[in-house]
């Protein structure tokens, strides 16, 4: 039995606790709050994000992180993309030396335009080989009710991929390895754009093949900066890729899809954000991979508009007219 951190309790680091709890660990979740802390060490539940799951006995959970932290053998974040620099600083100092540290977060930080596993990286001085990234189609409440479900466990070193292959093998979900880190997470954060684009084509009413058109175009263009960035295109091809991609723009479960519908029926970034305690990372993200497609001359037409419609420049409407008036080409171009 291996001692797991996780870092933090929303719904996807509750339903990864899960996971890791069936596989064999102790697990030590760390709540920002005090109060939800403490409902699940009593009523082994997440009230706030995961309702009606009951969480494994191994699963604790504490507002200290110190106490998390100790003696822990992986470190697992799942904090919302934009504030993990901040976070992280503030752990660093509490990461036992040799721990392995896993993120499960898919974005591309505002203004430096790194990746997270770069953030880990430059805030611990940690080298490669402590450094792992899991994502793949896991939307956090099907993980949680444990059906069945696969995701990519990604470190350079091969080695390390493969013991926290082992460490998250649970009945339920089926983990592959890769040392492809660059493409898991250029798959996960961009995604997140695609479903909010698709989201916002199904607010506008619109059905299957102008989602099924976007959700291609969406993947098309996620390809091209990741090997623009010199990741393994087959990574695209795969679970980190086309699956995340796939579950992300088809489910309701989606806070990407959800947060595009919203838009594209009208209301304001504002009024979304106002309505939910989740987080929909596409929303920033968008900004950051706009801004590293370019950096790197690569066409990226629709982070550039999603981006624009979030900022408010530019209505969902407006948005579908514009891809439907770009130039015509090959579509391997």
């Amino acid at each position: 039995m291996s001692k797991v951190a996780v870092l933090s309790a929303g719904s996807w680091g509750t339903a990864f606790s899960i996971v890791l709890a069936d596989a064999g660990n102790e697990v030590v979740l760390w709540a920002r709050r005090e109060e939800l802390a403490s409902a699940i060490r009593t009523k082994h539940e997440n009230l706030d994000y995961l309702p009606g799951i009951e969480l494994p006995e191994s699963v604790t959970a504490t507002s200290d992180a110190a106490e998390a932290l100790e003696g822990a053998e992986v470190v697992v974040f799942a904090t919302p993309s934009q504030t993990f620099r901040e976070n992280l600083t503030s752990w660093a100092p509490l990461i036992p030396p040799d721990a392995v540290m896993v993120s499960l977060m898919k974005g591309v930080e505002l203004g430096t335009l790194k990746r997270m596993s770069e953030v880990i990286a430059e805030v611990t001085g940690a080298g490669p080989e402590r450094i792992a990234v899991v994502s793949g189609p896991n939307l956090a409440k099907e993980i949680a009710m444990r059906e069945p479900a696969a995701s990519v466990v990604a470190c350079a070193d091969a080695e390390v991929a493969k013991r926290l292959q082992h460490l998250c093998h649970s009945p339920a979900f089926r983990p592959y390895t890769s040392v492809d880190v660059l493409g898991c997470e250029l798959g996960g954060a961009y995604k997140n754009v695609v479903g909010l684009v698709v989201g916002m084509a199904v607010g506008l009413g619109f059905g299957d093949n102008t989602t099924a058109s976007l959700i291609t175009r969406g993947l098309a263009e996620t390809a091209r900066l990741a090997s623009a960035l010199g990741a393994n295109p087959l990574t695209l091809m795969g679970l980190a890729g086309l699956g995340d991609l796939v579950a992300t723009c088809s489910s309701p479960l989606s806070r990407n899809r959800s947060f595009g519908e919203k838009l594209g029926q009208g209301m304001t970034v504002a009024e979304i954000l106002a309505s939910t305690r989740q987080v929909a990372e596409g929303a920033k993200s968008c900004s950051s991979l706009r801004a590293l497609a370019q950096q790197h001359g690569v066409d990226a037409p629709i982070a550039s508009h999603v981006e624009d419609v979030v900022a408010g420049r530019i209505t969902a409407m407006d948005m579908m007219n514009a891809f439907i008036m770009r130039d015509t080409k090959a579509e391997t171009d």
